[in-house]
């Protein structure tokens, strides 16, 4: 069998996908992770855009240390298969033992149709270590600390989004399980920077990490790239991701290949993002700050925002805000409405559009922290943030919960 689906695990299990990765990183058989509902099934059918233009059942030209093919999460309404070669996969997991301090067991609580899900595997198969497997849909606090109590490595790592991590701070049995941890990763999308004091104010070695399917998960670690790792902007603030890592292209779509990725003369591979950024360098090392992305910003008055901006102020400044996420929607006088969509704490606002006193106050505790363009002047509040995918808010869907509002 040329393709094998790796199975989700449910409890506290040993992964039995794990022969199968093994043969695959070893130049064996590659494989194609279960699909996430908005992405394209095993065959390369169904999901947003299929059809012939989404038949990806070629198999010709296909690289020859190709390990893994793994679905993006479609944030552009375009779901892609990105090609992950062995070499990548290998490079990836060296780069983050040597980043965190030594090989170690893994604890898997993402699914592993997601890169960072299969990433946990890949990492297990580097280090020589058996991974232990929770059910990512179900976890429960209580879950972890069986998880954890199950771990025998001299080292241990998780991977988590930041939902996952707040939901475990909250309860003491979460906490008490992710000190265990040599580190717990934190990444598929932006971590507010409250969520972070909090994880370490209570000893969790969070490591908050930057990178996507096309580069082999996370790539930047902590603001900083991995070791062979390189990283550029474009002249429109572009971040570029360059180095072993990085994906052979897009399974049977050549045309959006040559549209992101390169090779330079030197033979690095790179891929261009879709977000804007910045690259610096302090004490002699790079860093990257990574604003959002470039299709998010809002422009509101002829000037624009990068809604990571409003959304960290949101909720270190107001109150009842748990989370936040922020919005343009059309305006015949702004051109785009800056608007924010929260959930708030128990004895908040209720669902639904806050009345204008209400946006006023919040923008009176913004006022201090952001350009007067920043401020919101909407504000809609609801039971839970669309996702796309673990980790990932939907803004698209938060633009029409607005607009039914």
């Amino acid at each position: 069998m040329r393709i094998t689906d790796l199975p989700l695990p449910t409890g506290p299990a040993v992964l039995e996908a794990l022969p199968v990765l093994e043969r695959a990183l070893a130049g064996g058989a590659p494989i194609r992770p279960v699909p996430a509902d908005d992405a394209p099934a095993a065959d390369g059918s169904g999901g947003p855009g299929a059809g012939p233009a989404a038949d990806r059942s070629d198999d010709t030209d296909l690289p020859d240390d190709l390990a893994v093919v793994v679905g993006t999460s479609g944030s552009t309404g375009d779901p892609k298969l990105a090609m992950l070669g062995a070499a990548a996969l290998a490079a990836s997991a060296a780069a983050t033992h040597d980043r965190l301090g030594g090989p170690g067991q893994w604890l898997l609580a993402l699914p592993t149709h997601h890169v960072a899900g299969l990433q946990v595997l890949a990492r297990s198969v580097h280090a020589g270590t058996t991974p232990i497997a929770l059910d990512p849909a179900g976890m429960t606090p209580f879950d972890l600390v069986q998880g954890a109590a199950a771990m025998t490595g001299e080292r241990r790592y998780t991977s988590l989004v930041p939902t996952q991590l707040t939901r475990l701070l909250d309860d003491p049995l979460g906490v008490e399980a992710l000190r265990r941890f040599d580190a717990v990763l934190v990444g598929g999308a932006a971590s507010p920077p409250d969520l972070l004091e909090r994880a370490r104010e209570r000893s969790v070695r969070v490591v908050t990490t930057y990178g996507m399917s096309e580069t082999c998960g996370g790539c930047v670690y902590a603001g900083r790239p991995l070791d062979g790792v390189q990283v550029a902007t474009d002249d429109e603030g572009r971040l570029l991701l360059g180095g072993p890592v990085v994906a052979h292209g897009y399974l049977g779509r050549p045309e959006l290949t040559a549209a992101s990725f390169r090779t330079a003369p030197d033979g690095t591979r790179w891929f261009a993002t879709d977000d804007l950024g910045e690259v610096g360098e302090h004490d002699g090392r790079t860093t990257v700050q990574v604003l959002g992305r470039a299709d998010d910003l809002i422009t509101t008055g002829g000037l624009k925002l990068a809604p990571r901006l409003l959304e960290e102020a949101t909720l270190a400044h107001v109150p009842a805000v748990t989370q936040a996420l922020a919005v343009g929607v059309p305006d015949p006088e702004w051109g785009q409405a800056v608007t924010l969509v929260v959930v708030t704490s128990p004895g908040g606002p209720p669902p639904g559009r806050v009345p204008a006193d209400g946006v006023e106050q919040i923008r009176e505790m913004l006022r201090p922290h952001l350009p007067g363009h920043a401020l919101p002047r909407r504000v809609l509040v609801v039971d839970a943030l669309p996702s796309r995918g673990p980790g990932k808010p939907d803004r698209a869907a938060a633009r029409e919960l607005v607009a039914s509002a």
